[in-house]
């Protein structure tokens, strides 16, 4: 795995919890027929899949990502001449050879820094009735986060194009996780979509098996409206879209985990897109039965185990489910929290509203959050927090495995990297998801006692 341990004393990151901007060819390769090309340095693209892909969940590369992805492995040559007519050429090959419904062209740091105009050449293709599109992603755009941004304002610009036509009443597209960068978003897209469908929501999930490709990305300007489902992450995606199509956006900043959360959020996508609320609150009724009836069974273990749980906890991870998980953790199961910390790095501009989601988190608890990327930094935080008289839960990646048995904690893996979990279609969010979280969480602390 990669893991660039530097100094602290050299203001560099030890224990990355991102990768970098290329890396959004996963981006590209989690929509359904649709594969990325890569024009960077050699093993490039194969580090970000080790990475983001392998050593993250285990979750494979699909069908256009991993060892598929074409890349130009650019050499000395490239640098010193160019290498437009290395990536002309591979572009050729990759049409021939591979069955796609859309080749997305992703740059590296050395086709940005040389020059390589990849626009024109990538034009040639459209010409000629390719479905190409290209985003710049040397390394130095940003981190993975950003490189997600670019390339999903690469499909729509150049592939999906200008549209004013009708919308369609009750049709929503979802931009919400990173897909492959969290390790459970094919589980959690999935259990989006149901939900959504179960108050009479049509659907574009966008990424993932339960995505029709592009032929749903064809169809963003006909909805009605845009759901961020995130802290930050899709905002600029949906402010564009509402300039390019005149889409109204509902941000809602926290990923809905359990009953209580994920009904609200359901009530307030139902008011917002004016759905039939009664048929809204069949759904929302007959799942927060199924949700209690097994929480009524959790209840026995909780009461009698209560000792010897957890009382405080930590969250280390991206903002999306950090904020999921301190309001589950606190409203659901009333465990206290400690230090939580944001990784990804999020844009200055979102910060703020961010802070101010942390101090809300219940009516009589709030709580501060940090933004931190190093480590060394994270870790020495987590050893300077009171967690009072018990061993803390905590909630983060690979990285904290050490740390939680210098605590005596428990760690449960819910990030990039989670390198000791393999992840199918796992989901930690929404009322199914919930109840896997709380299996994991507990199955663990209980693990840990033994």
């Amino acid at each position: 795995m990669f893991n660039l341990e530097v100094s602290h004393k050299t203001n560099s990151i030890q224990q990355i919890r991102y990768v970098c901007a290329i890396a959004a060819m996963h981006s590209a390769s989690a929509i359904p027929g649709v594969i990325p090309i890569v024009h960077c340095g050699p093993g490039c693209a194969d580090k970000q899949f080790m990475n983001l892909a392998f050593y993250n969940g285990f979750q494979g590369g699909g069908y256009g990502g991993g060892a598929v992805v074409p890349s130009t492995n650019s050499r000395e040559l490239d640098v010193v001449f160019g290498g437009e007519n290395r990536l002309r050429e591979l572009i050729k090959a990759s049409i021939k050879i591979l069955d796609a419904d859309l080749f997305v062209v992703l740059t590296g740091c050395i086709s940005d820094l040389v020059g390589d105009d990849v626009g024109s050449i990538v034009r040639e293709f459209q010409d000629q009735g390719v479905s190409i599109v290209y985003a710049e992603t040397g390394g130095f755009k940003g981190n993975n986060f950003t490189g997600h941004e670019l390339v999903v304002r690469a499909i729509i610009d150049q592939y999906v194009g200008d549209y004013d036509g009708p919308k369609k009443q009750g049709s929503v597209n979802v931009w919400s996780l990173l897909p492959y960068h969290n390790t459970f978003w094919r589980g959690d897209l999935t259990e989006i979509k149901r939900i959504l469908e179960g108050i009479g929501l049509t659907v574009n999930i966008l990424f993932g098996q339960e995505s029709k490709g592009v032929a749903e990305w064809r169809d963003i300007p006909k909805a009605q409206f845009n759901l961020v489902l995130s802290p930050w992450l899709g905002l600029q995606t949906a402010k564009h879209l509402e300039d390019k199509y005149g889409q109204p956006f509902l941000h809602v900043p926290v990923i809905p985990i359990g009953g209580k959360e994920t009904s609200a959020f359901l009530r307030k996508v139902t008011h917002f897109a004016e759905l039939d609320i009664a048929k809204a609150e069949v759904f929302i009724k007959e799942e927060e039965k199924q949700y209690y009836h097994y929480l009524e069974g959790f209840s026995d273990f909780y009461a009698e185990y209560w000792w010897g749980l957890p009382a405080k906890f930590a969250v280390i991870g991206d903002s999306g489910y950090n904020l999921a998980l301190t309001k589950f953790l606190v409203n659901q199961l009333g465990i206290i929290p400690g230090k939580q910390i944001i990784t990804e790095n999020p844009p200055e501009e979102y910060r703020a509203a961010i802070r101010k989601q942390y101090q809300t988190i219940a009516e009589d608890v709030f709580t501060d959050v940090e933004f931190e990327e190093d480590s060394y930094a994270i870790h020495q935080k987590i050893r300077q927090t009171n967690f009072g008289h018990k061993p803390p839960i905590v909630f983060g990646t690979t990285w904290e495995r050490d740390l939680a048995k210098e605590l005596k904690g428990a760690i449960v893996e819910v990030g990039f990297p989670a390198s000791y979990e393999v992840v199918l279609s796992r989901s930690y969010i929404g009322y199914r998801g919930a109840l896997t979280l709380l299996e994991k969480i507990y199955t663990t602390t209980v693990g840990a006692s033994a």
